[in-house]
């Protein structure tokens, strides 16, 4: 645990944890409601010739918030090293705030003109430089706030609070689905789903302005200090780092490609938009006990047995979970199929965030951690559903998710067996 917080009786970890993640939360929540209501959306502000030109501009719109990525991490990165965990959070939450509201309540494009686009647009691209510099700081604040022998469970609100949101934002898809009529998601279904994430905002940052600080005032200073020699600190862990980006690449495709899945399932494979919905709940839902459940095996293990196996597993089933799905299209089929590799696939990356951050020296790690979360995010996180769109266009299989899943495995894979060990407390010491 942090000096910055020795002392300090009254602390709750788990408190602590749970408003460090609630801009992850709304982030994830936002991203996943975009990603369900993308066909909605692009009807709402690029209206097009056809079906597949409306769609492809509303997803280049949800790839626009990830080019202010890399400038975000960068940016509100070294500012959480030098200026400390809190307020580089606080301002990360409000800019993301700021710009849910802005897209949810802009007119259509009907109503404005060609000013719908450019303001949503606009919004995203802060919305990624706010996301951009939120994962780094709050990983690195999770790691320093736990004690050695719990960092995995405690690193497992990272990833298990991006599956919270994305959860919620399927329970609100299945639940709108439900109770209105296509023409009303298109006019203003869509919106609600969006302000629904938005009331979150006042509770985050009361939540996050009582968190107490991970970095002591002489820790601030001496990195102040050192603040020139910050990419010459990294370049001394390079090798972690481009091991890192593999991962972060990998985990990357695999939860946007999985998240397109409510898309893919109406529009390539015509189920209905419940069933769909639905599959987003369950699979979400698996994905946040594989993530806890991850973290207390990273914990009791060891990180890179848990970084390894799973991820070998879910190499193996892909494509079969994906054939099946695709030949019996249904209730069962895409449950299951999808549960199952949500679940596997969760489990290696509470594993990795835990081993890349203990890796990491504090006076870099949240620079360090959000730059190359971020370029990993705008790399392949906001083309990922756009191959895989232009896939299917393309080569009109049905299979073509599954052949960018298996490329992204093996990297992932590959990256993960190179990873060292960091576990702080030795296996046979548990």
């Amino acid at each position: 645990m942090s000096p910055a917080l020795e002392g300090r009786d009254e602390f709750n970890v788990t408190r602590a944890a749970f408003a460090a993640t609630i801009g992850n939360m709304l982030e994830f929540y936002d991203f996943i409601t975009y990603s369900f209501f993308a066909i909605e959306i692009g009807h709402t502000f690029f209206p097009a010739q056809s079906e597949y030109g409306s769609l492809m501009l509303s997803l280049a719109t949800f790839g626009a918030g990830f080019v202010t990525r890399p400038i975000g991490g960068v940016v509100l990165g070294i500012f959480s090293d030098r200026v400390g965990r809190r307020p580089a959070m606080l301002l990360s939450f409000a800019l993301m705030g700021a710009a849910i509201l802005t897209i949810a309540l802009t007119p259509s494009y009907a109503a404005i003109g060609v000013a719908a686009p450019i303001v949503v647009i606009a919004a995203r691209m802060v919305q990624g430089f706010a996301l951009g510099g939120e994962v780094g700081p709050t990983t690195a604040y999770l790691i320093e706030i736990a004690s050695p022998r719990r960092r995995g469970v405690v690193v497992a609100w990272q990833p298990a609070s991006q599956e919270i949101a994305a959860t919620t934002g399927a329970l609100v898809g299945v639940i709108l689905s439900s109770v209105m009529s296509p023409e009303m998601l298109q006019t203003y279904g869509w919106r609600l789903a969006f302000l629904i994430g938005a009331v979150c905002l006042p509770f985050g940052l009361w939540m996050r302005r009582t968190l107490p600080e991970t970095i002591s005032h002489g820790e601030r200073a001496a990195g102040s200090a050192e603040s020139s020699s910050h990419v010459a600190l990294a370049r001394r862990h390079v090798r972690v780092i481009v091991l890192a980006l593999m991962i972060l690449a990998s985990g990357t495709i695999s939860t946007y490609v999985t998240q397109y899945m409510t898309t893919y399932a109406k529009t390539t494979l015509h189920v209905s938009s419940s069933l769909a919905f639905t599959v987003s709940l369950v699979s979400n839902g698996l994905q946040i006990i594989g993530a806890v459940f991850g973290g207390w095996l990273a914990d009791r293990f060891g990180r890179k047995p848990i970084m390894f196996w799973p991820q070998l597993v879910v190499l193996v089933l892909t494509y079969p979970a994906f054939l099946w799905i695709v030949q019996a299209p249904g209730a069962w089929s895409l449950l299951f199929g999808f549960g199952i590799l949500s679940f596997i696939g969760s489990l290696p990356f509470t594993a990795f965030y835990a081993a890349f951050t203990e890796a990491l020296p504090q006076n870099i790690r949240g620079g360090v951690f959000a730059t190359i979360y971020a370029v990993a995010i705008a790399t392949f996180g906001g083309t990922a559903q756009l191959v895989v769109t232009w896939l299917l266009h393309v080569t009109g299989d049905p299979l073509a998710p599954s052949w960018y899943l298996l490329l992204a495995a093996t990297v992932g894979l590959i990256a993960m067996g190179l990873m060292p060990e960091t576990a702080p407390v030795k296996v046979g010491e548990r």
